[in-house]
């Protein structure tokens, strides 16, 4: 095996592992928080780098605007929110989706999404500067 592909191996892991620690602790929020900031926040901001960890997990090398990616794509759930998606698909009554897809638009949730994808852009130019 060659080492670059060793070298996304192990990134492959690495990300899986943040991912699934990422997913935990974001269920311990939903089932377990019932607070005004860290599950309205704290855990909008942890699904933004929980989702792209699972992006790295498909692609470990360096995607500069991965973190735009993500970000957009959150954004863009949080608008079909305000377009009652939940409703639109009929799966009101589906407590997993409603979870997942959200069910009440608030712009504060794109605020913590932006500031999440902030932090892994800082994250990322650090890794990057320190390997250099």
């Amino acid at each position: 095996m060659s080492l670059q592909k060793t070298k996304r191996n192990q990134l492959r892991i690495k990300y899986g592992i943040a991912f699934v620690l990422l997913l935990f602790i974001e269920v311990i929020i939903a089932l377990y928080v019932h607070d005004s900031f860290v599950r309205p926040y704290v855990g909008d901001m942890l699904v933004v780098i929980l989702v792209y960890s699972f992006m790295r997990i498909i692609i470990p090398e360096k995607c500069r605007l991965l973190p735009l990616y993500v970000f957009l794509f959150a954004a863009g759930i949080e608008v079909l929110q305000y377009f009652k998606l939940v409703h639109v698909l009929g799966v009101e009554d589906n407590r997993f989706l409603r979870i997942v897809l959200g069910s009440v638009f608030d712009i504060k949730d794109i605020a913590c999404y932006g500031i999440g994808c902030m932090l892994l852009e800082a994250l990322e130019r650090k890794k990057s500067r320190s390997i250099l």
